[in-house]
């Protein structure tokens, strides 16, 4: 029998793929197969709150309309199904902001809308405007096309100079996510967001806003978003520079895979195209499933993932305040699924993280996977929607334990403080 040497693709790749790497996020996930493991590691909505006996019966409804049945299993239109782009646009009403279903694409799931938009403004050599940190999975979609990065600090005296740099390349978008920030979990405030609003359209950038966290609100008074204040500012939607980028994954289910874009009608115009060259449309008949879930439990839902969510991260909380040692801090947010940890300089992230799962059993996101510049290497992402109240405590009790032998090589010492007590 003849053997055959592999085949060296190298040659073959484009070069772009040298920018792409594997999710550190995803590569963790592997560990939640694991049952040894508490794992802070992914933003995973918990499957147990999953609307699932309310799916099943929006399934087999849409499957046995006589006219929905076979229309759900057929090609359909790229901006996606209208009752459901309908549905979204009284949704974004609620909201502030005054649009058709001609302003909605439907997209699978909001990471597909990042790299529709990094296809859209993004050339090689182009700048793309970051937070740091900022979502893994946005430089992973805008990375593919080959842009710098630049960190935009909306409240920077030199965010207007940074706006508008022509020398080192074309500014070409903007991006953000204001509320309950993946990693972060910190919220801009209205005059942060009104500045960065105000820079972004005199130098005539996009800018996308990420709002997957919005509706997971558990205490303060609700931001109005970006784009609701900029088409106050300039009259209507399809005067806005704003694109703001939807999910129904951390609400009703991830695996239905649906998202939207709502901006200006041009803009959404170009999208289709690019929607059309990806995948046609997303699946008709998970749009129409989510139709009927968006119209019959939607608010519902979210109330029942807020008040869990919610008591998940005030019990995070109180174990952190009790179970950390001096020199580590943590953001403390309102809502979303995320808080952020920042240790003494001399830690780094990625080590703490290999002597936590082979000592302690307990993994995490280390920090630097959300910097563009590779700094970050003494935080960390810890996630509080999956986990059990009782495997929080048991698992942050853990890794204290470890991040105080890592400073002090002495025995654990509680802070004996409570934040809840």
């Amino acid at each position: 029998m003849e053997l055959y040497s592999a085949i060296d693709w190298s040659h073959a790749f484009a070069p772009r793929m040298e920018r792409m790497r594997a999710s550190e996020i995803r590569e963790l996930l592997k560990l939640l197969a694991r049952p040894e493991i508490i794992s802070f590691a992914g933003g995973i909505p918990d499957p147990a709150l999953f609307p699932i006996d309310a799916v099943r019966r929006a399934y087999d409804l849409v499957l046995a309309d006589r006219e929905l049945g076979p229309a759900s299993l057929q090609y359909s239109i790229s901006e996606g199904y209208e009752p459901l782009r309908l549905w979204i646009s009284q949704y974004m009403a609620r909201r502030g902001v005054t649009c058709g279903t001609e302003n909605i694409i439907i997209t699978a799931g909001s990471q597909q809308g990042l790299d529709l938009l990094g296809k859209l403004f993004l050339a090689a050599g182009d700048i793309a405007l970051v937070s740091a940190p900022t979502y893994l999975g946005a430089l992973q979609a805008f990375g593919a096309y080959e842009p710098r990065y630049l960190i935009l600090t909306p409240e920077s005296s030199q965010a207007r100079t940074i706006c508008q740099e022509t020398a080192g390349g074309r500014v070409a978008l903007a991006y953000v996510v204001p509320d309950f920030a993946n990693p972060t979990g910190e919220t801009m405030g209205e005059a942060a967001r009104r500045g960065l609003l105000g820079i972004t359209a005199e130098a005539g950038v996009p800018l996308i806003e990420d709002a997957a966290y919005e509706a997971l609100r558990f205490e303060g008074v609700p931001q109005r978003s970006c784009l609701a204040l900029d088409v106050e500012r300039c009259g209507h939607i399809d005067r806005s520079h704003v694109l703001y980028c939807g999910t129904f994954s951390k609400t009703i289910s991830p695996g239905l895979r649906v998202g939207w874009i709502c901006a200006a009608r041009n803009l959404i115009h170009k999208l289709v195209l690019a929607k059309q060259a990806a995948d046609l449309h997303s699946a008709t008949l998970n749009q129409m499933v989510l139709h009927r879930l968006a119209t019959s439990i939607y608010d519902d839902q979210v109330a029942k993932i807020v008040k869990v969510y919610g008591a998940r991260r005030d019990v995070m909380f109180d174990a952190l305040v009790r179970q950390m040692p001096d020199g580590v801090s943590w953001t403390e947010p309102m809502g979303g699924m995320f808080i952020w940890v920042t240790l003494p300089v001399h830690l780094d992230g990625a080590e703490l993280l290999t002597a936590s799962i082979r000592e302690e059993g307990v993994a995490f996101v280390p920090g630097r996977a959300f910097f563009a510049d590779g700094n970050g290497c003494n935080t960390l992402r810890l996630n509080y929607s999956l986990q059990s109240e009782a495997g929080i405590e048991e698992g942050i009790g853990r890794l204290g334990r470890l991040i105080t032998r890592k400073l002090t090589g002495a025995m654990w010492r509680p802070r004996g403080h409570s934040r809840l007590g």
